[in-house]
């Protein structure tokens, strides 16, 4: 074999890549290897995301050995062991693909995110601008089956991509909400029709996503829904009203859940359908007022009459029960992702604060009892880094269960506000200044055991594999 060392500067805007290639000595690799080189030259590898798949490409050319990194991913630490939880090249789970994509989206955020946030939280929501370059750098409906339109990269790079904007201490863009949780009902339960012609634009951030399920009298409790839908020849027509929807404002299309049968059990009523930007009848009540999440739309939706065309139900009629049920433990993880993500980096911002800041002749870092305190935390997210970290390698062979997602949820986002309040009274008066990221952190935080399903009803969803019968 003949191993190439490549180290450069990608062309394309905030994508930096190191990569080691295996390639037998007369392979058809070497053809991919200087096709790599061309495209390089001439700029033609648009995203990071390009990039990947061109790795994986020349990794299935090899004619004997499959794609290997090297031996230096075979020892790499955890965030607990290294200088910063924040650091890139940590954690077993990940290979230096990810690492590459860490860092790419890094620079991303850092360029494209943060420097706006402070505008989209008065505006109250954010850009369409930012979706779409979110969309043109690969950085959307990263899971997705490239066969169906998206970029095609595992549960585990989708999983970067999240962290990387919630460290960042921006919760304005919800591209997760979008690439993790509704984008996938269109990819397993549209038909082919409907994914030519929705998931191409939602890959590229022009067609933004909600889904609509809450409703005033039934949030947790399906069974209380109240939208309907009735069959009228090729069309179903839809009344009704969702509230709390997340991308309400934005949404080119949002996912609705509606009854479909007037009698019975939720789990044989109800029905997933599209509905659209323009569609009569479709209305978006005000951006609702939040105490956190500033930059994140939150909706009213209204439906008067709205004639969704029969082409637009995902799936089969009165199964949408199932099929939420199949895709509730993968948004409750990404939730659990996130809110653990956002405890390292509480956590960061708090280690650098006390070792900055003066008070009784030294810096804060130096008194016992605030070291003890931040030793504690820091164990407390480790324990919890590990349990999430095998959470998300099990979903990405898809042998996450229920139960162990619902624990995930649950746990993860009440460590967050653990995490949040603690960090808050560390910083002292600068940390009730919203201003400060840590006090945004805080508020932002409050929302993470309610949605995706209550913390109750996680641990209701839990006991029952603790009492069975």
């Amino acid at each position: 074999f003949v191993v190439l060392d490549i180290r450069f500067v990608h062309p394309a805007p905030f994508a930096r890549a190191a990569v080691v290639f295996r390639f037998e000595k007369e392979a058809r690799p070497r053809k991919v290897f200087v096709a790599f080189l061309v495209a390089v030259e001439h700029q033609l590898i648009s995203s990071t995301m390009a990039f990947v798949k061109l790795c994986r490409a020349a990794s299935r050319c090899a004619v004997s050995r499959p794609f290997s990194m090297s031996s230096s991913m075979q020892s790499r630490p955890e965030p607990a062991s290294s200088p910063s939880m924040l650091d890139i090249g940590t954690r077993r789970i990940f290979n230096e693909e990810h690492d590459m994509l860490r860092e790419a989206c890094r620079r991303f955020v850092e360029a494209e995110i943060v420097p706006h946030h402070q505008q989209w939280e008065k505006d109250g929501q954010v850009s369409r601008e930012v979706w779409q370059k979110a969309g043109a750098n690969g950085y959307l409906n990263v899971n997705i089956p490239e066969e169906h339109g998206g970029v095609g990269c595992d549960f585990k790079s989708a999983m970067v991509v999240a962290e990387e904007i919630i460290m960042s201490g921006c919760t304005g863009p919800f591209f997760s909400l979008h690439s993790d949780i509704i984008v996938p009902y269109l990819s397993k339960y549209g038909s082919d029709e409907q994914r030519q012609r929705f998931i191409p634009s939602m890959t590229a951030g022009t067609c933004i996503t909600a889904i609509g399920m809450s409703e005033p009298g039934a949030g947790s409790d399906l069974q209380g829904l109240q939208t309907h839908a009735v069959r009228d020849g090729d069309d179903y027509i839809i009344n009704g009203s969702k509230t709390w929807i997340s991308n309400g404002q934005l949404a080119d299309a949002v996912v609705v859940v509606a009854k479909t049968k007037k009698e019975g059990r939720a789990a044989h009523a109800l029905s997933l359908f599209v509905i659209e930007r323009g569609m009569p009848g479709f209305e978006r009540g005000k951006n609702l007022i939040k105490i956190g999440l500033k930059a994140q739309d939150t909706s009213e939706l209204f439906f008067n009459d709205v004639r969704v065309p029969a082409a637009n139900m995902l799936g089969e009629e009165n199964k949408g029960f199932y099929y939420m049920m199949n895709e509730l433990p993968q948004e409750r993880l990404a939730v659990a992702v996130m809110a653990l993500a956002a405890s390292e980096a509480m956590f960061e911002w708090t280690r650098e604060y006390l070792m900055d800041r003066k008070a009784f002749g030294g810096p804060l870092s130096k008194m016992q009892l605030l070291r003890h305190r931040m030793a504690k935390m820091k164990t407390e997210i480790a324990c919890g880094r590990a349990f999430i970290d095998s959470c998300i390698e099990r979903h990405d062979v898809h042998e996450l269960d229920s139960a162990t997602a619902s624990m995930a949820k649950a746990w993860s986002s009440e460590l967050q506000n653990r995490v949040a309040d603690e960090c808050v009274q560390l910083h002292g008066g600068m940390g009730y200044m919203y201003d400060y990221k840590i006090g945004r952190a805080y508020v932002d935080a409050r929302i993470q055991p309610i949605y995706a399903g209550t913390n109750e009803i996680m641990m209701d969803l839990v006991s029952r594999t603790v009492f069975p019968n």
